[in-house]
């Protein structure tokens, strides 16, 4: 048999890389991918790598320039916008100390404490979608449910109007296509533009809130200081940017899959709509078993060896998330969904280390009120046609779900 490969431009992998992931774990768990980068399947490994204090996740701080023209470019242009202080790396791509002082800065705003007290609000959002589809007998999940209220929590705690959703959205998709390694040129020059043209919205937002403070996140954040410590303008966008594409495309996602794998699981529907107990292990089972973000990249910054194979310092490292959430070392029968699984907590699908999902709270608790609600009020909710997936490898989420709720 053929070494198995890591082949993201095969639709069939791009489809259900679960099948692809098994082999790769069983056959090539440490496979040196013709791309360049190493991709680690087994959950050991990932875990180390998210982990370790000698991975870096600055790519551009530790990796030399990449030989693909696209990709050079965008760097550069990168690098000029950072140079002119119109941007700063975002804290997602940070390494300590510098992602230290930034987390430290914005943490507050996401304490467990803080999280909750936006249950209301997300339940309110939520039943009056639900309201509208127990009249009309249907609804379009993703359009209706999983993008508007996340994208409308996250205007709320920034005090943010939305008359410019479908800009946000748009600018969204085309940040997070980037994110694909098999993002080609036209990909990241849509993706250069869109950051520009959201940027230039946010200056205008950020500056008059300057003049205009009140009791919101984004006043919050420009009034935190810590010894002496601010966030400057570049940094106060970065984060407001990351906070709009991460702080809904996590969630969107989630609410999508988590929804397909239930609607496909109809025992565990029923399960978990008689028993709101289980409403943190149902949403970390969900998370576990398809989860929206499968993959991420980490930098080694001496020589690293996993098993066999000796990963060189400063090249990529990609850590498949999603694959690691399927080993059977760690999860008994892992292709099965299981919301009483004991050990489901332990997945990896927000990361681990100092880099883990800082808005991962808030993506639970939305999800958790959205999922549990639909099915406690529409027990009989069935899909209305079959569902289709956006074409990624690193976003993994469903993009429409259309349900019958009669």
């Amino acid at each position: 048999m053929d070494a198995p490969l890591f082949n993201p431009f095969d639709p069939a992998f791009r489809a259900d890389p679960y099948p692809f992931y098994d082999r790769l774990r069983t056959e090539d768990p440490v496979h040196v991918s013709v791309m360049g980068f190493t991709v680690l399947t087994r959950y050991e490994d990932v875990a180390r790598a998210l982990r370790g204090a000698e991975f870096a996740r600055d790519i551009e701080a530790h990796v030399p320039v990449p030989a693909d023209p696209a990709r050079q470019k965008r760097r550069e242009r990168f690098q000029k916008r950072i140079e002119e202080g119109r941007t700063s790396k975002s804290i997602l791509n940070l390494d300590p100390p510098d992602h230290t002082r930034l987390r430290r800065l914005v943490t507050q705003a996401f304490t467990p404490s803080a999280i909750e007290r936006l249950r209301p609000r997300v339940q309110q959002l939520v039943d009056d979608v639900l309201d509208v589809a127990a009249e009309r007998g249907s609804m379009e999940l993703v359009d209706e449910l999983a993008f508007p209220m996340p994208f409308q929590v996250i205007s709320d705690l920034l005090a943010l109007p939305t008359d410019r959703s479908d800009d946000v959205r748009d600018w969204s998709q085309a940040l997070t296509a980037s994110l694909e390694p098999t993002a080609d040129e036209a990909t990241l020059d849509a993706s250069e533009a869109a950051a520009e043209q959201m940027s230039e919205y946010l200056r205008e937002v950020i500056a008059h809130r300057r003049q205009h403070l009140g009791d919101d996140l984004l006043s919050a954040l420009l009034q935190v200081e810590e010894a002496g410590d601010r966030l400057s303008t570049a940094e106060l966008m970065s984060f407001v940017l990351l906070l709009y594409v991460a702080g809904h495309e996590t969630t969107v996602n989630l609410i999508g899959n988590g929804t397909l794998a239930l609607l496909r699981h109809p025992d565990e529907l029923r399960r978990w709509a008689a028993d709101p107990s289980i409403d943190a292990q149902a949403i970390d089972e969900l998370l576990r078993y398809d989860g929206p973000v499968q993959q991420t990249v980490r930098v080694p910054l001496q020589p690293v060896v996993f098993g066999d194979v000796e990963v060189p310092a400063n090249t990529m490292v990609m850590t498949v998330l999603g694959a690691a959430n399927h080993d059977p070392s760690v999860f008994d029968d892992p292709h099965t969904l299981r919301l009483d699984r004991p050990n489901s907590r332990n997945h990896l699908a927000f990361a681990a280390g100092v880099h883990y999902c800082l808005g991962a709270s808030l993506a639970k608790l939305e999800a958790t009120i959205a999922i549990g609600s639909l099915i406690r009020r529409f027990p009989d909710v069935e899909l209305a046609g079959d569902p289709s997936w956006r074409d990624r490898l690193t976003i993994r989420g469903v993009d429409r779900l259309p349900l019958t709720t009669a």
